[in-house]
């Protein structure tokens, strides 16, 4: 018997592998992985990108999360649509930012251009020191042509029309009329030549009874303010008649960009003038100054008091505030019964 070989038989050579199918390579190895499909929402976060950025980033925040989940294709189109929509905004952000300053930029030096006169070569008013009197008078082209009472959110605390409105005549130059009150007669003489759409107000509001029984709710005793304030059926300071109106002297006689509106300028002893709570704002409460007072050139002046009238309002003064300061209610009662047309 021959000897075995020195390390044991030799292993049997292994069978061919069966062919496998056609078409799909080396035996063994299994069919070639399927090619990934697209991620939509990444494909999307791409063309917003460059069209809208806000849905850029939203669609690719959401395509990451997809593509995490589900190992579609796409992760990098998700992550370039984000980079350029991020871009996109800060580089918008940066240009909105940069249009606001320019805008107020230009809108200063507009102001600033047209305060100074320059555009019409006319000099422009400056700003006046603290106690100037009342500008000169000068009528515009437009005095009295317009005047409009649009009606105002805060009903009106008494009911009451609102006056005529279009052209206002300003002639005659003065209307005469009598503040009635429990404290003696006060004469008035309405300016209807500087202030038509004022005057128009007042003596619609007169007409109609808006001011009986009504009482003056302030007064102010410090050394730069002396007035008497009525015209609010509520006596709070906050009422008025449902409609408001512009300005008109000497609000009128400054651009409404000029500094000079902001100075004060004294509304002598005697002048009748209009409250407000802001340009425009003018409605049924009214004011008559009985010591030098200094305001800003805000305040309609349409008339003037009498010195039978001024007597009146001293003594109403004299008798001081009723909580003892320098403004609010008088502590002398002052309510007007009426207010006729002489």
């Amino acid at each position: 018997m021959p000897p075995p070989p020195p390390y044991g038989e030799y292993p049997p050579l292994p069978s061919s592998p069966a062919p496998g199918p056609p078409g799909y390579g080396p035996p063994g190895y299994g069919p070639p992985p399927q090619p990934q499909s697209t991620n939509g929402l990444a494909i999307a976060s791409l063309i917003c990108a460059f069209l809208f950025f806000p849905l850029g980033i939203i669609f690719g925040h959401m395509s990451l999360s997809q593509i995490k989940k589900s190992r579609e294709g796409g992760h990098g189109l998700a992550i370039a649509g984000l980079v350029i929509s991020y871009v996109v905004a800060v580089l918008t952000v940066l240009a909105v930012v940069a249009t606001v300053v320019l805008a107020g930029v230009l809108i200063r030096f507009a102001e600033d251009f047209d305060a100074n006169g320059s555009r019409s070569g006319a000099p422009g008013v400056t700003a006046a020191p603290p106690g100037q009197p009342l500008p000169p008078f000068k009528p515009s082209a437009t005095l009295g042509s317009n005047c409009q009472y649009p009606a105002t959110t805060e009903p009106a605390s008494k009911p009451v029309n609102p006056p005529r409105t279009g052209r206002i005549p300003t002639t005659p130059e003065t209307v005469e009329a009598t503040v009635v009150t429990n404290d003696g007669a006060i004469g008035l003489s309405l300016d209807n030549g500087k202030a038509p759409c004022t005057v128009n107000n007042f003596v619609s509001l007169a007409q109609q009874g808006f001011y009986d029984k009504t009482p003056c709710h302030r007064l102010t005793t410090s050394s730069t303010l002396g007035v008497l304030q009525c015209g609010d059926p509520t006596g709070e300071g906050d009422g008025g008649p449902g409609y408001r109106f512009p300005n008109e002297y000497p609000t009128n006689q400054y651009r409404l960009a000029d500094p000079a509106l902001q100075s004060t300028v004294i509304y002598p002893r005697g002048t009748l003038a209009m409250a407000n709570s802001g340009q425009g704002t003018n409605g049924s409460q009214f004011f008559i100054v009985y010591e030098d007072s200094e305001m800003p050139p805000t305040y309609t002046v349409f008339g003037t008091v009498d010195e039978t009238g001024l007597a009146v309002v001293d003594r109403i003064a004299a008798g001081g505030v009723e909580d003892g300061g320098d403004d609010g209610k008088p502590a002398v009662d002052v309510t007007i019964g009426s207010i006729r047309l002489d």
